[in-house]
């Protein structure tokens, strides 16, 4: 599940998850490790789907960091993930992210493998989903070659990233130039985002728009977004709406209710709408120890509605 939250965001690229546990500090230097195991009992949305045991995720992460003194702080970050060998479709372990950078205040910046800016955008609140979280999502929102900016403020959150073609290596895989843009006002949030793609050497390049709002009403929260990829000669013009609201029905208990459409500028295709529902219970002893379940179904034709429940821990 995704949130637009300025801190959260933030924290996520220059100081490590706040939940993760500090294994190691002395003299400047930190060591965290946090980690993220989720197990499903799951049925996808889908004809004749089988339930099955997934995985997703099974990551650990782990960030280092040095104080370099007069504000500066240098880090790197690497994380694996193991979903693809708990169902054996993959290595032993798959790097996820591994970057460096430094920090001033409130400005960071790194280089490595690591997700686009645009990953921060989306106010979806589904465990799993069938269209895609965003626009953004079904592009790109990662790269092997990336350069990025992080810059959070008071009442804002800034970030620019750059994807190169690495043309000729190993890691090529095109060409990403992405913005985010956030701000916070009595319970408000907005948010903006932009990408330009170039999926390949000199591949035509195309442009992703994205806007969202979430507003907090204090019993519930209510949110949406709206993205949408340009038409290009191979592709026509693809858009995707969220809207969910999230509330407390118990200090320990969570719900999710949301919506999603596609649609493509196509004659030949018709718009598929997605909703889902799910309930989150955090034990109250330990908020990171989670249990949860989440029904979904679309409106297509011949397509039986989707289950999961499963248990997520977090450190």
């Amino acid at each position: 599940m995704k949130k637009l939250l300025l801190a959260v965001a933030v924290s996520s690229v220059v100081a490590g998850s706040a939940n993760a546990a500090t294994i190691y500090e002395k003299d400047g230097f930190t060591y965290k490790l946090n980690g993220d195991f989720q197990v499903q009992l799951r049925q996808d949305v889908g004809n004749d789907q089988n339930p099955e045991i997934e995985f997703d995720d099974l990551e650990l992460k782990n960030y280092v960091s040095y104080d370099l003194g007069n504000g500066l702080t240098g880090f790197g970050r690497v994380d694996f993930g193991f979903k693809d060998a708990a169902e054996d479709d993959g290595d032993a372990g798959a790097l996820e992210e591994a970057y460096v950078g430094m920090k001033y205040e409130a400005v960071s910046f790194s280089f490595g493998k690591q997700n686009f800016a645009s990953d921060e955008f989306g106010v979806e609140e589904s465990y799993e989903d069938v269209l895609g979280e965003d626009q953004f999502d079904n592009i790109a929102t990662d790269g092997d070659d990336t350069l990025r900016l992080d810059v959070g403020l008071d009442q804002a959150y800034l970030a620019a990233s750059y994807e190169m073609d690495a043309e000729g290596e190993d890691s090529e895989n095109g060409e990403y130039f992405d913005l985010f843009a956030s701000t916070e006002l009595a319970g408000l949030t907005l948010g903006v985002a932009y990408q330009n793609a170039t999926p390949s050497i000199d591949a035509e390049s195309f442009d992703t728009w994205g806007v969202s709002a979430t507003y907090d009403f204090d019993i519930a929260t209510i949110g949406a977004d709206y993205s949408v990829t340009d038409e290009t000669d191979a592709e026509p013009e693809q858009t995707l709406l969220n809207v969910v609201t999230t509330f407390d029905v118990a200090s320990t208990t969570g719900v999710a209710l949301g919506m999603r459409n596609y649609d493509k500028d196509d004659n030949s295709f018709e718009d598929v709408s997605e909703w889902y529902a799910n309930v989150t219970y955090k034990f109250p002893a330990a908020k990171n120890f989670r249990m949860f379940a989440e029904i979904a179904d679309t409106d297509e034709d011949d397509v039986d509605m989707g289950y999961l429940a499963g248990v997520r821990v977090k450190f």
